[in-house]
C-alpha cells in the first residue's frame, strides 16, 4: 500500500509539474511574440532611416564608391582596406545603396524606405500610417513601373533606372522597338491606375484640361486665378471586395490641403450605388506665388483592413479600428455582483444509501410480482429526484412496465413517480422517484456556474439543474419564443424571475430591453427601478410596467411597427437577422444618417395571458400572432405565461410558433398534453419541479430559486447606477378607432350595399338585419355588419334589446342630402 501511495503521489507531482511547465511555456510564448514584434519593428524603422540617408548620399558620391565595389567585390570590399569610402554611412551604406539602386531598381528604390518605415512603426508602436497590404501592393508595382520608365532614358546601367530598368528596356527595345517599348510602358502605367485606383481615360483628360485652365489672362491679378484644387475620386468597390477587405480609399491630385478638408468616402453599396467613379471639382483660393506647380503631390490614402488578433488584444483592436461601441453611453456600468444572491448550504446526505437500496428493492419486487425480470438497475441522484435506470430482460415489453406506473408509486408510497420508457438515446427505462429530502437549487449556484459564465449565447438563460445535477442553460434567441404554464403556486413566477435575473447578470443595458406586461399588477413591480436601464415603453407613458389592457394592445401593436421598421432596415442593409445587422453596424459599414441604428434585443414577457385574452380577445391575439411568426429574426422574443394554455387562450397559430415550452406541475394529464403535447407535467412534485422541451426531448429540471429580496437587491444595484435619460421609447401607435367609435367614416370600409341598405331602412322605417337579409339576399354576418355601419353613420339608433331599432331619418329626401354631404352619392 505504501508503494502504491508513493507511486500515486509521484504521478500527481509529475502531472502538476507538467501543467505548470505548460502554463509557463504559454506565458513565455506570449512574451516572446511581443518582444519579437517590438524588436522587428525597431529594426525596420532604423533600417528605413539608414537606407534613406545612404541613398541620398549615393546620389552625390556614387561614382567613387561604385568603382571600389565593382573592382573588389562584396567580401573584399567589406573586409579589406580598399580606400576611403565617400558614402556618409560607410562601407555598408555604400554597398546597400549600390545593391538597391545600381544593381536593383534605380531611384525608384526610395519607395522601399517608406515601406520599411511604415511596417516598423506599425510593429513597434501599433501606429497605422497606411494599410500595409495596400501599401505593399501599390509600392511594389510603383517600384517596377518607375524603374521601367526611367530606364527608357539611359543607354547603359546607371542609378536612374538601375540594372532592372536597363535590362528590361533593352529586351523591350529588341522586341518592340524604341517607340513600341515606350507605348507599352505607358500602357502598363494606365493599366495599373485602372486596377489600383479605378482611373479612366476621361479622368486623365479632365485633369489635363484643369492644368490648361491655370493660364492667367492679361490684366488679371494672381488672386483671380482659377485653379482646380482637388480632384477627388470616390472608388466603388464590389460587394465581394468590401466584405473581404472592408476598405475604402481616396485618391487626390493637386495641393495637399489641411486635415479639415472635406473627404468623400464610399457609402455602403447596399443603400446607394455609385457610378464607376464620381469626380468632385472644387475651386480653391489661389496658391502662393512661391509654390511650384511641379511640386504638386500624388498620394494614396488607404484605410486599414481589420485583421485577426489574439484574444487579449481584441478590445484594443476594436478601439484602434474605430468600431462602434453600443456600451459607450454607459461605459461605467457594472454587472450585478454575485453576493446579491443568497447562498444556500447544500446537504451531502440528501439521499442516503439505505433509501437508495430500499427504493431499488421495492422497484425490483414490484416488477417481479408482474413477472417482469430486469438485468441491471442504476441510480442517479439529482437535487429533488433520483433516476433509476433499469435494463429489462430480453422479451419484456416496454408498455408492460409503463402500465405499472401507479403500482410502483403505491409500493414506494411516493408522489410524482414518472416512467420514461425508453430514455432517449439510451437502451434503458427510467423511473423517476422524488427524494425524501429535496435540495433547494439556489440562483446563486446557477449564476456562478462555469457553464453560464462562459456562455457565448446572445440571450443566455440559466433555469435550473437536471437530474444528473448539471446546470441547464439555453439561448432565448434560438428558442425563439417561450411558453410557460403551470398551476397556481407551483413556481411559475419564480421561473419568470429566474429568466430575467439571468439576462440582468449577463447583458449590458444597451444590448437587451424588456417589455413587461403584468395584469396582476404586483408580480413585476420590482423592475420599475431599472426603467431607464433595461425597460421599453410607449411614448408618454408614466408606468414602465404595463398593467392596463388597452395599453397592452397599443404596446403590442407598437412592437409590430418596430418589427416592420427593423425588417426594412435589414432589407436595406442586405442582411438576414439582427446579429448580422449589428455586426455590420459595429464595423461602421452602415450610415446612421440613413436611419441605421444599433438594435438591442427586446424580450416581451407577458404574465397571465389568459386574463388578457378574456378582456381584450382578438385585439391581443392578432399582434401576438404576428410577433410570434415574424419577430424572431429581428430580435424580438416573447415569453408568454399562463396557467393553462387551452385552445381558447392560445390558438393553434400562436402555439405552433412556441416550440420551446416550460411546464410546472399541473393537475391533470389533459392539462399536461395541452402544454407539452405529452403527459408528465401532472406527475411533477411542485415547488419548482418542471419539464422543459425545445421541440424534441423532455428534460426534467429543478428550477433555480430566487426570492423577492434578491430581485429587489439586484434592481437596487442597477437602479443606483448612471442610466439613460429615459426608457427605450417604442414607436408611437395611434388607435384607428380613437375619436370614432366604430371607425365607419372611412368610405373604403363601407359595404358595397350600404347606400341601398340605407334607402331600404328609411323606406320601411325598420332597422333590422333580417330585413336586409330578405331584401338584399345577404347572409346574416354581412347584414349585421351593414347594420353596425348604419348605426355608426347615425341612420339608425342603437340596439335596445327586444325593441326594434329607431330609424333616425323620416324620409328619403333627408337621407339623400346626408349621403351627398358624405360623398356617398
Amino acid at each position: 500500500m505504501a508503494k502504491k501511495n508513493s507511486l500515486k503521489s509521484n504521478n500527481n507531482t509529475k502531472k502538476t509539474s507538467e501543467k505548470s511547465n505548460f502554463r509557463l511555456k504559454q506565458i513565455f510564448v506570449k512574451v516572446d511574440k511581443r518582444k519579437l514584434r517590438s524588436i522587428t519593428g525597431a529594426v525596420l524603422s532604423i533600417l528605413s532611416i539608414y537606407l534613406l540617408i545612404a541613398f541620398i548620399s549615393y546620389l552625390f558620391n556614387w561614382r567613387k564608391d561604385q568603382n571600389l565595389i565593382i573592382e573588389s567585390g562584396f567580401w573584399e570590399f567589406m573586409t579589406t582596406d580598399v580606400g576611403e569610402v565617400a558614402n556618409w554611412l560607410g562601407k555598408f551604406g555604400a554597398w546597400m545603396s549600390h545593391f538597391f539602386i545600381y544593381e536593383g531598381f534605380g531611384i525608384a528604390s526610395f519607395i522601399f524606405c517608406f515601406l520599411f518605415f511604415a511596417t516598423g512603426i506599425r510593429l513597434l508602436a501599433n501606429i497605422k500610417i497606411i494599410s500595409l497590404r495596400k501599401a505593399y501592393g501599390v509600392g511594389l508595382v510603383a517600384v517596377v513601373l518607375f524603374s521601367l520608365f526611367f530606364g527608357l532614358f539611359s543607354n547603359h546601367v546607371n542609378y536612374i533606372g538601375g540594372t532592372f530598368g536597363f535590362g528590361a528596356n533593352y529586351w523591350l527595345r529588341q522586341s518592340f522597338g524604341g517607340f513600341g517599348a515606350t507605348i507599352l510602358i505607358l500602357s502598363l502605367f494606365f493599366i495599373a491606375g485602372v486596377l489600383l485606383f479605378n482611373l479612366s481615360f476621361g479622368q486623365i483628360v479632365n485633369g489635363m484640361k484643369g492644368l490648361l485652365q491655370k493660364e492667367v489672362p492679361e490684366g488679371n491679378s494672381v488672386s483671380q486665378k482659377a485653379t482646380i484644387n482637388d480632384i477627388k475620386i470616390v472608388n466603388t468597390i464590389k460587394d465581394e471586395e468590401i466584405e473581404e477587405e472592408e476598405d475604402t480609399f481616396e485618391v487626390k491630385f493637386g495641393e495637399e490641403d489641411d486635415e479639415d478638408d472635406e473627404i468623400i468616402q464610399e457609402e455602403d453599396t447596399s443603400e446607394e450605388e455609385l457610378t464607376d467613379s464620381e469626380i468632385v471639382l472644387k475651386t480653391a483660393p489661389p496658391k502662393p506665388a512661391d509654390v511650384d506647380e511641379d511640386e504638386e503631390g500624388f498620394s494614396v490614402e488607404v484605410a486599414a483592413s481589420e485583421k485577426e488578433l489574439s484574444e487579449d488584444e481584441v478590445n484594443k483592436s476594436l478601439e484602434e479600428f474605430g468600431a462602434y461601441d453600443p456600451k459607450l453611453d454607459l461605459a461605467n456600468y457594472t454587472l450585478p455582483p454575485i453576493d446579491l444572491l443568497q447562498k444556500f448550504e447544500s446537504s451531502n446526505d440528501r439521499v442516503d444509501r439505505e433509501e437508495l437500496e430500499e427504493n431499488k428493492n421495492k422497484i425490483v419486487d414490484t416488477l417481479k410480482n408482474y413477472k417482469i425480470e430486469i438485468e441491471k438497475i442504476k441510480a442517479t441522484i439529482g437535487p429533488t429526484v433520483t433516476l433509476y435506470e433499469i435494463v429489462p430482460a430480453p422479451g419484456v415489453r416496454i408498455s408492460k412496465i409503463k402500465n405499472l406506473e401507479d403500482d410502483i408509486a403505491l409500493s414506494l408510497a411516493a408522489l410524482g413517480i414518472r416512467i420514461i420508457a425508453p430514455i432517449p438515446g439510451k437502451g434503458t427505462i427510467g423511473i423517476e422517484v422524488p427524494n425524501s429530502k429535496p435540495e433547494m437549487v439556489s440562483m446563486r449556484s446557477l449564476i456562478a456556474s462555469e457553464k453560464f459564465q462562459n456562455s457565448d449565447a446572445e440571450l443566455p438563460v440559466v433555469m435550473g439543474k437536471t437530474i444528473t445535477n448539471e446546470t441547464f442553460t439555453f439561448d432565448l434567441a434560438k428558442m425563439p419564443h417561450l411558453l410557460v404554464a403551470g398551476a397556481t403556486g407551483q413556481g411559475k413566477s419564480v421561473g419568470l424571475n429566474a429568466i430575467l435575473v439571468s439576462l440582468l447578470y449577463k447583458k449590458h443595458p444597451a444590448q437587451v430591453k424588456f417589455v413587461l406586461v403584468d395584469p396582476k399588477k404586483v408580480e413585476l413591480t420590482l423592475y420599475n427601478k431599472i426603467e431607464r436601464h433595461f425597460l421599453a415603453k410607449l411614448p408618454g407613458e408614466e408606468e414602465p410596467i404595463i398593467t392596463d389592457t388597452s395599453k397592452v394592445v397599443n404596446t403590442l401593436n407598437s412592437l409590430c411597427i418596430e418589427m416592420d421598421d427593423r425588417y426594412e432596415l435589414l432589407k436595406v442593409a442586405q442582411v438576414r437577422n439582427i446579429k448580422e445587422y449589428n455586426a455590420k453596424f459595429i464595423n461602421r459599414r452602415l450610415n446612421p444618417e440613413n436611419g441605421h441604428r444599433y438594435m438591442p434585443y427586446i424580450v416581451v414577457l407577458i404574465d397571465e395571458f389568459a386574463d388578457l385574452i378574456m378582456t381584450a380577445g382578438k385585439e391581443v391575439e392578432h399582434p401576438i400572432a404576428r410577433l410570434a411568426q415574424l419577430a424572431r429574426a429581428i430580435g424580438i422574443h416573447l415569453i408568454v405565461a399562463t396557467q393553462r394554455p387551452s385552445v381558447n387562450v392560445i390558438t393553434g397559430m400562436i402555439k405552433a410558433n412556441f416550440p420551446a415550452r416550460i411546464a410546472f406541475r399541473v393537475l391533470s394529464k389533459i392539462d399536461s398534453r395541452t402544454i407539452l403535447d405529452s403527459s408528465g407535467a401532472d406527475q411533477l412534485i411542485g415547488k419548482g419541479d418542471m419539464l422543459i422541451t425545445t421541440g424534441s426531448d423532455l428534460i426534467r429540471l429543478q428550477c433555480g430559486f430566487v426570492d423577492t429580496p434578491e430581485v429587489e437587491n439586484i434592481c437596487d444595484f442597477i437602479g443606483n447606477q448612471r442610466a439613460y435619460p429615459d426608457a427605450l421609447l417604442l414607436p408611437e401607435y395611434v388607435d384607428e378607432n380613437s375619436g370614432n367609435d366604430s371607425g365607419l367614416d372611412d368610405l373604403d370600409d363601407l359595404d358595397d350595399n350600404f347606400v341601398e341598405a340605407a334607402r331600404i331602412v328609411v323606406i320601411h322605417q325598420q332597422g333590422s338585419a333580417s330585413l336586409l337579409q330578405r331584401k338584399l339576399k345577404l347572409g346574416y354576418n354581412r347584414a349585421g355588419r351593414i347594420v353596425d355601419q348604419l348605426e355608426g353613420h347615425g341612420i339608425i339608433g342603437p340596439f335596445k334589446g327586444s325593441k326594434a331599432r329607431e330609424v333616425l331619418f323620416a324620409d328619403e329626401i333627408g337621407l339623400e342630402e346626408y349621403l351627398r354631404s358624405k360623398g356617398l352619392l
